[in-house]
C-alpha cells in the first residue's frame, strides 16, 4: 500500500516482552500509517542446542513448542493473515488470562476465533516443523547474534527490539515508533541498550 510502512514482527507467543511489543505495534497503526504483520519464530528452537541455561528458563522453555505448532498448522489453513488475531487470542489467555498452555487453551482459542478446534491436536506433530523453522530462520537469521524475539523487520532493517513496558498508548507509541525508525533507517547505526531491566507489565 502507497504511503503504508510495513513492519514484519516475529513473536513466540509465551514471550512476555515480543507480546508487549506486539500490542505497541497495534497501538501505532491507529496513529501512525503503518502495516503490521506477524510471524512465527520459536523459542524452544532458538535455544535447543544452547549449552549452559539456567534451570527456570529451561524449564519455562519446555511449553513453548505447542503453541507455535499450532499457530502454523492455523496458518498453513487459513492463510498468514489469521495469525494476529489467534496470537490474539492466544497471548491475552496466556498473559492475562493465565490460562495453562496445552490442549484447552489451543482449543478454547481457536473456538473463539470460529477455527478449527481439531488444529490444537498439532501441538503434538512434528508435520509442520519445517515450515516453522522456515520462519523461524526467516525472521533471525538477518537479525543475527541468536537474539530471539522481539524481532522486527523494516525498511530494510532487521533488529531486537523494542523491548518495552509497560506498553505506550496513543501519541507516545507513536512517538516511540518515529524514533525508532529513524534510528534504524539511519546507515551504520547498530545497537542501543540499556540493562538492569524490569520484569515486564503486560499490556
Amino acid at each position: 500500500m502507497v504511503g503504508v510502512t510495513i513492519v514484519d514482527m516475529w513473536f513466540d507467543p509465551k514471550c512476555p516482552w515480543a507480546w508487549n511489543t506486539s500490542r505497541w505495534l497495534l497501538e501505532v497503526e491507529r496513529v501512525r500509517p503503518v502495516e503490521a504483520r506477524f510471524h512465527v519464530m520459536s523459542l524452544w528452537l532458538l535455544n535447543r542446542e544452547r549449552e549452559g541455561l539456567e534451570d527456570w528458563y529451561r524449564t519455562w522453555l519446555a511449553d513453548t513448542l505447542g503453541p507455535v505448532r499450532v499457530l502454523v498448522a492455523a496458518g498453513r489453513r487459513y492463510g498468514p493473515p489469521v495469525l494476529r488475531d489467534l496470537y490474539t487470542e492466544l497471548g491475552t489467555r496466556i498473559h492475562h488470562g493465565k490460562e495453562p498452555i496445552g490442549a484447552d487453551l489451543f482449543r478454547g482459542a481457536l473456538t473463539a476465533l470460529d477455527l478449527d478446534p481439531g488444529l490444537a491436536a498439532a501441538a503434538d506433530s512434528a508435520e509442520h516443523d519445517e515450515e516453522l523453522l522456515a520462519s523461524h530462520r526467516a525472521g533471525l537469521d538477518p537479525v543475527g547474534e541468536d537474539l530471539g524475539t522481539p524481532a522486527l523487520h523494516i525498511e530494510g532493517s532487521a533488529f531486537f527490539g523494542p523491548v518495552v513496558t509497560p506498553v505506550p498508548r496513543g501519541e507516545a507509541a507513536g512517538r516511540l515508533f518515529d524514533g525508532m525508525l529513524l534510528m534504524v533507517t539511519t546507515p551504520g547505526f547498530y545497537e542501543l541498550k540499556r540493562g538492569n531491566r524490569v520484569s515486564p507489565t503486560v499490556g
